[in-house]
Protein backbone atom coordinates (compact mmCIF):
# COMPACT_ATOMS: atom_id res chain seq x y z
CA UNK A 1 0.00 0.00 0.00
CA UNK A 2 1.38 3.19 -1.30
CA UNK A 3 0.33 6.79 0.45
CA UNK A 4 -0.58 9.91 -1.27
CA UNK A 5 0.08 13.34 0.25
CA UNK A 6 -1.02 16.74 0.47
CA UNK A 7 0.98 19.42 2.59
CA UNK A 8 2.43 16.66 4.71
CA UNK A 9 -1.38 14.64 5.39
CA UNK A 10 -2.70 11.61 3.68
CA UNK A 11 -5.05 11.53 1.56
CA UNK A 12 -5.37 8.56 -0.44
CA UNK A 13 -3.82 5.10 0.21
CA UNK A 14 -3.06 3.25 -3.45
CA UNK A 15 -3.77 -0.66 -3.40
CA UNK A 16 -0.74 -1.95 -5.49
CA UNK A 17 -1.50 -5.43 -5.81
CA UNK A 18 -4.54 -6.72 -4.15
CA UNK A 19 -4.79 -10.17 -2.80
CA UNK A 20 -8.27 -10.94 -3.45
CA UNK A 21 -10.71 -13.76 -5.44
CA UNK A 22 -9.66 -13.79 -8.99
CA UNK A 23 -13.57 -13.42 -9.89
CA UNK A 24 -12.88 -9.48 -8.90
CA UNK A 25 -10.54 -9.08 -10.99
CA UNK A 26 -7.80 -7.99 -9.11
CA UNK A 27 -6.63 -4.63 -10.13
CA UNK A 28 -4.61 -1.63 -8.74
CA UNK A 29 -6.87 1.05 -6.74
CA UNK A 30 -7.38 3.85 -4.83
CA UNK A 31 -9.28 3.13 -1.07
CA UNK A 32 -9.65 5.21 0.98
CA UNK A 33 -9.62 8.40 -0.53
CA UNK A 34 -10.55 11.45 1.70
CA UNK A 35 -11.16 14.89 2.31
CA UNK A 36 -8.57 17.22 4.31
CA UNK A 37 -11.13 16.62 7.20
CA UNK A 38 -10.77 13.36 6.90
CA UNK A 39 -14.38 12.08 5.27
CA UNK A 40 -13.97 9.28 3.24
CA UNK A 41 -15.41 9.17 0.20
CA UNK A 42 -14.77 5.74 -1.42
CA UNK A 43 -15.99 2.50 -1.32
CA UNK A 44 -14.72 -0.96 -1.32
CA UNK A 45 -16.19 -4.62 -1.51
CA UNK A 46 -19.23 -3.35 -0.76
CA UNK A 47 -21.74 -6.42 -0.22
CA UNK A 48 -24.40 -4.97 -3.19
CA UNK A 49 -20.84 -5.40 -5.66
CA UNK A 50 -18.34 -7.03 -3.79
CA UNK A 51 -16.46 -6.12 -7.14
CA UNK A 52 -16.38 -2.30 -6.89
CA UNK A 53 -12.81 -1.35 -5.52
CA UNK A 54 -12.54 1.99 -4.40
CA UNK A 55 -11.45 4.71 -7.39
CA UNK A 56 -9.94 3.74 -10.49
CA UNK A 57 -9.42 2.11 -13.66
CA UNK A 58 -12.03 -1.18 -14.67
CA UNK A 59 -13.32 -2.32 -18.09
CA UNK A 60 -15.78 -5.25 -18.31
CA UNK A 61 -14.91 -6.55 -21.55
CA UNK A 62 -11.50 -5.96 -22.91
CA UNK A 63 -11.72 -7.69 -26.30
CA UNK A 64 -13.40 -10.87 -24.04
CA UNK A 65 -12.03 -10.27 -21.08
CA UNK A 66 -13.53 -9.17 -18.09
CA UNK A 67 -11.30 -6.49 -16.03
CA UNK A 68 -14.11 -5.38 -14.00
CA UNK A 69 -15.15 -8.33 -12.07
CA UNK A 70 -17.90 -10.38 -10.84
CA UNK A 71 -20.62 -11.66 -13.60
CA UNK A 72 -20.52 -10.54 -17.50
CA UNK A 73 -23.31 -9.27 -19.64
CA UNK A 74 -23.98 -11.94 -22.23
CA UNK A 75 -26.38 -10.94 -25.34
CA UNK A 76 -29.75 -12.13 -25.32
CA UNK A 77 -28.46 -14.28 -21.96
CA UNK A 78 -27.95 -11.67 -18.96
CA UNK A 79 -25.38 -11.48 -16.32
CA UNK A 80 -23.58 -14.63 -16.54
CA UNK A 81 -20.92 -15.93 -14.50
CA UNK A 82 -18.10 -17.01 -17.12
CA UNK A 83 -14.34 -18.02 -16.24
CA UNK A 84 -13.17 -15.13 -18.25
CA UNK A 85 -11.65 -12.80 -15.40
CA UNK A 86 -8.17 -11.04 -16.27
CA UNK A 87 -6.52 -8.77 -13.78
CA UNK A 88 -4.70 -5.57 -13.97
CA UNK A 89 -0.24 -5.81 -12.60
CA UNK A 90 2.30 -3.40 -11.65
CA UNK A 91 5.30 -4.01 -14.16
CA UNK A 92 7.81 -1.36 -12.36
CA UNK A 93 7.48 2.35 -11.09
CA UNK A 94 8.20 5.23 -13.36
CA UNK A 95 8.06 7.79 -10.63
CA UNK A 96 6.71 7.54 -7.23
CA UNK A 97 6.77 10.51 -4.70
CA UNK A 98 4.49 11.67 -2.05
CA UNK A 99 2.32 13.57 -3.95
CA UNK A 100 2.95 11.70 -7.36
CA UNK A 101 2.65 7.52 -8.48
CA UNK A 102 3.29 6.89 -11.91
CA UNK A 103 3.90 3.02 -13.05
CA UNK A 104 3.43 0.41 -15.74
CA UNK A 105 1.14 -2.05 -16.09
CA UNK A 106 -0.45 -5.06 -17.95
CA UNK A 107 -3.82 -5.81 -18.34
CA UNK A 108 -3.67 -9.51 -18.93
CA UNK A 109 -6.52 -12.20 -20.34
CA UNK A 110 -7.63 -15.52 -18.23
CA UNK A 111 -4.38 -17.09 -19.50
CA UNK A 112 -1.76 -14.41 -18.81
CA UNK A 113 -1.28 -13.02 -22.05
CA UNK A 114 -1.08 -9.40 -22.13
CA UNK A 115 -4.34 -7.80 -23.67
CA UNK A 116 -3.07 -4.03 -22.66
CA UNK A 117 0.37 -2.35 -21.65
CA UNK A 118 -0.10 1.10 -19.33
CA UNK A 119 1.68 3.55 -18.18
CA UNK A 120 -0.58 5.69 -15.34
CA UNK A 121 0.29 8.89 -13.68
CA UNK A 122 -1.99 9.34 -10.31
CA UNK A 123 -1.01 12.93 -8.78
CA UNK A 124 -2.73 14.64 -5.85
CA UNK A 125 -2.57 18.62 -5.25
CA UNK A 126 -3.91 21.69 -2.96
CA UNK A 127 -6.60 23.46 -4.47
CA UNK A 128 -8.71 26.59 -3.61
CA UNK A 129 -11.50 24.22 -1.84
CA UNK A 130 -9.57 21.29 -0.76
CA UNK A 131 -7.22 19.40 -3.17
CA UNK A 132 -7.44 17.49 -6.38
CA UNK A 133 -6.53 14.05 -7.74
CA UNK A 134 -5.61 13.91 -11.09
CA UNK A 135 -5.39 9.84 -12.73
CA UNK A 136 -3.91 9.99 -16.13
CA UNK A 137 -3.26 6.67 -18.48
CA UNK A 138 -2.10 5.82 -21.61
CA UNK A 139 -3.32 2.42 -22.41
CA UNK A 140 -1.15 -0.02 -25.84
CA UNK A 141 -2.51 -2.57 -27.95
CA UNK A 142 -0.04 -4.88 -28.64
CA UNK A 143 1.27 -5.30 -32.18
CA UNK A 144 -0.64 -7.47 -34.65
CA UNK A 145 -3.81 -7.14 -32.50
CA UNK A 146 -6.46 -4.51 -32.29
CA UNK A 147 -8.23 -4.36 -28.73
CA UNK A 148 -11.56 -3.88 -28.07
CA UNK A 149 -13.17 -2.25 -24.91
CA UNK A 150 -16.47 -3.05 -24.66
CA UNK A 151 -19.17 -2.99 -21.90
CA UNK A 152 -22.53 -4.18 -20.82
CA UNK A 153 -24.24 -1.20 -23.02
CA UNK A 154 -22.08 -2.58 -26.53
CA UNK A 155 -22.99 -6.14 -25.63
CA UNK A 156 -26.99 -6.08 -25.76
CA UNK A 157 -28.10 -4.85 -22.41
CA UNK A 158 -30.77 -1.77 -22.70
CA UNK A 159 -30.72 0.88 -20.12
CA UNK A 160 -27.63 3.39 -20.79
CA UNK A 161 -25.35 0.75 -19.54
CA UNK A 162 -22.27 2.05 -20.92
CA UNK A 163 -20.03 1.76 -17.65
CA UNK A 164 -16.33 1.01 -17.78
CA UNK A 165 -13.37 3.25 -17.54
CA UNK A 166 -12.31 5.58 -14.67
CA UNK A 167 -14.82 4.70 -12.00
CA UNK A 168 -15.49 5.69 -8.43
CA UNK A 169 -17.75 3.98 -6.19
CA UNK A 170 -19.08 6.56 -3.55
CA UNK A 171 -19.44 5.58 0.31
CA UNK A 172 -23.29 4.33 0.77
CA UNK A 173 -25.68 7.16 0.74
CA UNK A 174 -28.17 8.91 -1.34
CA UNK A 175 -25.82 11.85 -2.98
CA UNK A 176 -27.08 14.51 -5.08
CA UNK A 177 -25.77 14.53 -8.29
CA UNK A 178 -25.60 17.85 -10.79
CA UNK A 179 -23.79 19.37 -13.11
CA UNK A 180 -23.25 23.24 -14.67
CA UNK A 181 -26.70 23.22 -15.36
CA UNK A 182 -28.99 20.30 -14.60
CA UNK A 183 -29.55 18.08 -11.17
CA UNK A 184 -30.57 14.33 -10.47
CA UNK A 185 -29.43 11.52 -11.75
CA UNK A 186 -32.07 11.40 -14.73
CA UNK A 187 -30.24 14.24 -16.42
CA UNK A 188 -26.52 13.89 -15.81
CA UNK A 189 -26.34 9.74 -16.40
CA UNK A 190 -25.61 9.55 -20.24
CA UNK A 191 -24.31 13.46 -20.12
CA UNK A 192 -21.43 14.64 -21.89
CA UNK A 193 -20.94 17.76 -19.46
CA UNK A 194 -17.83 19.39 -18.67
CA UNK A 195 -17.87 18.20 -15.46
CA UNK A 196 -20.37 16.41 -12.92
CA UNK A 197 -20.70 17.14 -8.75
CA UNK A 198 -21.83 14.58 -6.29
CA UNK A 199 -22.77 16.09 -2.85
CA UNK A 200 -22.86 14.08 0.32
CA UNK A 201 -23.81 15.07 3.43
CA UNK A 202 -20.60 16.29 4.67
CA UNK A 203 -18.29 16.16 1.01
CA UNK A 204 -18.49 17.74 -2.62
CA UNK A 205 -16.73 15.87 -5.64
CA UNK A 206 -16.16 17.64 -8.89
CA UNK A 207 -15.57 14.99 -12.15
CA UNK A 208 -13.76 16.14 -15.20
CA UNK A 209 -11.91 14.92 -17.86
CA UNK A 210 -14.09 12.98 -20.34
CA UNK A 211 -12.88 12.86 -23.94
CA UNK A 212 -14.06 12.05 -27.57
CA UNK A 213 -16.91 9.96 -27.29
CA UNK A 214 -17.03 9.29 -23.54
CA UNK A 215 -20.15 9.94 -21.71
CA UNK A 216 -20.75 9.91 -17.60
CA UNK A 217 -22.17 7.11 -16.38
CA UNK A 218 -23.81 8.30 -12.70
CA UNK A 219 -25.77 6.02 -10.49
CA UNK A 220 -27.42 7.11 -7.07
CA UNK A 221 -29.87 4.65 -7.42
CA UNK A 222 -29.21 1.32 -6.47
CA UNK A 223 -25.76 2.29 -5.65
CA UNK A 224 -23.79 4.99 -5.62
CA UNK A 225 -20.80 5.95 -8.19
CA UNK A 226 -19.51 7.31 -11.24
CA UNK A 227 -17.91 6.68 -14.38
CA UNK A 228 -16.18 8.60 -17.02
CA UNK A 229 -17.32 5.74 -19.37
CA UNK A 230 -15.10 4.94 -21.97
CA UNK A 231 -17.26 2.49 -24.31
CA UNK A 232 -21.06 3.87 -23.75
CA UNK A 233 -22.83 2.93 -27.03
CA UNK A 234 -20.09 1.46 -29.07
CA UNK A 235 -16.83 -0.29 -28.44
CA UNK A 236 -13.96 1.28 -28.20
CA UNK A 237 -11.22 -0.19 -30.32
CA UNK A 238 -7.26 0.57 -29.94
CA UNK A 239 -5.98 -0.19 -32.96
CA UNK A 240 -3.03 -2.72 -32.95
CA UNK A 241 0.06 -0.68 -31.61
CA UNK A 242 -0.71 2.55 -31.08
CA UNK A 243 -2.38 4.20 -27.75
CA UNK A 244 -5.38 5.75 -26.13
CA UNK A 245 -5.14 8.76 -23.35
CA UNK A 246 -7.00 9.97 -20.90
CA UNK A 247 -6.81 12.06 -17.67
CA UNK A 248 -9.37 13.49 -15.54
CA UNK A 249 -9.08 15.28 -12.34
CA UNK A 250 -11.32 14.77 -8.89
CA UNK A 251 -11.67 18.23 -6.51
CA UNK A 252 -12.18 16.78 -3.43
CA UNK A 253 -13.95 19.00 -0.85
CA UNK A 254 -15.29 19.30 2.78
CA UNK A 255 -18.54 20.29 2.79
CA UNK A 256 -21.39 21.41 0.65
CA UNK A 257 -20.31 22.92 -2.60
CA UNK A 258 -22.83 25.07 -4.60
CA UNK A 259 -22.64 24.33 -8.59
CA UNK A 260 -22.20 28.31 -8.87
CA UNK A 261 -18.78 28.65 -6.72
CA UNK A 262 -17.11 25.65 -8.13
CA UNK A 263 -14.16 26.37 -9.67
Amino acid sequence: MTELLVAGQTVAEYVLEPDIDPKLSPRPYLHPVRTLGGVTVTDVFPEDHRWHLGAGLAVQDVSGTNIWGGRTYVRDAGYTWLEDHGRMVHDGWIERTDSKLAHRLRWLDPAGETLLNEERVIEAAPAPQGWTLDFGFTLTAPEGRDIALGSPATNGRPGNAGYGGFFWRLPLGTPEVFTATVDGEEKTHGSVEPWVGVRGSQYTLVFSGIADDDHWFVRVSGYPGVCAALAWDRPLVVPAGTTLRRRYRVLVADGVLEPETIQ
